[in-house]
């Protein structure tokens, strides 16, 4: 078991609820993203690229020791990710390398990864920098919050310059830990450098309950909150507040049905159907006995 120091705290979990990701500048040692670089210099699977991997392989058995990739997934703080998020034991659902050749060529479209999955488990989705990226190289860019949107996968094409998008710029050894259901794609690399992304989506094998670092989780928590109180002053780390925060490309209505989603998982993570934040729930499912 990975060491409890190492793995995510609940406002973490309760960020990643929300926006659907997470991110970690500078997290892998330089020396490893320049032997990551150097290792996997072709985008294609085999041969000099990234190893061939059969789709749900565990994620312990997907890699060979003392290669970059390996070492790579032995960092404990990668570790802790991981198991925060999935839990120990994760399958290989897929991985590739991404690469955007110095040619201008056309950014990617915005996809959601996959097909509809209506599902509350979710998968995660890392996303490593191995080399500085530059607002001219481009980059990944998505959009915070997009996970409860389930769409079928390019039908969001015809989405562009959506308010709130993130675009990745970065130092090497940056990692985004990602919901499944992200909005993302990948940008025009208009710089003098390639740009290389290496990305691996991970199945869950144990239900995701309590995975992280839950030792500050007590009854305040969940303790009813004065709301719509203009006097009240939210505290920005408390968990009900960041899950009834909004994202900038937020409808003032429909935010509220967003709140209700977050609360719906958190509550499956947590394994607590009595948690409620800021009473969105709580209305919705009084119905008084005769």
């Amino acid at each position: 078991m990975t060491d409890r120091s190492k793995l995510l705290t609940t406002r973490q979990m309760a960020l990643f609820t929300a926006r659907g990701f997470l991110r970690f500048d500078e997290l892998v040692p330089r020396e490893l993203c320049e032997r990551f670089v150097d290792a996997y210099p072709n985008s294609s699977s085999g041969a000099q690229g990234i190893p061939l991997v059969a789709a749900g392989t565990p994620l312990d058995d997907a890699t060979t020791p003392g290669t970059p990739l390996h070492d790579y997934f032995a960092l404990p703080q990668i570790r802790g990710i991981i198991e925060s998020l999935v839990g120990p034991g994760s399958r290989l659902d897929h991985h590739f390398l991404h690469w955007r050749e110095p040619d201008g060529a056309p950014a990617q479209h915005m996809h959601q990864d996959s097909t509809i999955d209506p599902r509350t488990p979710f998968d995660v989705q890392l996303m490593f920098f191995p080399q500085k990226v530059t607002r001219e190289m481009g980059g990944t860019y998505f959009l915070p919050g997009s996970h409860f949107r389930k769409v079928n996968e390019a039908s969001i094409t015809r989405y562009q310059n959506i308010v709130g998008t993130k675009h990745v710029v970065c130092e090497p050894g940056t990692l985004l830990a990602m919901h499944m259901g992200i909005w993302h794609g990948g940008g025009c690399n208009r710089s003098e450098k390639r740009r290389v992304m290496y990305k691996i989506r991970l199945n869950p094998t144990v239900r995701q309950r309590r995975l992280w670092n839950d030792d500050d989780v007590d009854e305040k928590m969940n303790a009813p909150q004065p709301i719509f109180a203009p006097t009240h002053p939210y505290d920005p780390n408390d968990v009900q507040t960041i899950l009834c925060r909004p994202e900038r490309w937020f409808e003032a209505d429909a935010a509220r049905l967003e709140y209700l989603n977050r609360i719906k998982l958190w509550r499956h993570l947590l394994g607590d159907d009595s948690f409620d934040a800021h009473y969105w729930m709580t209305r919705l499912e009084n119905e008084p006995a005769d």
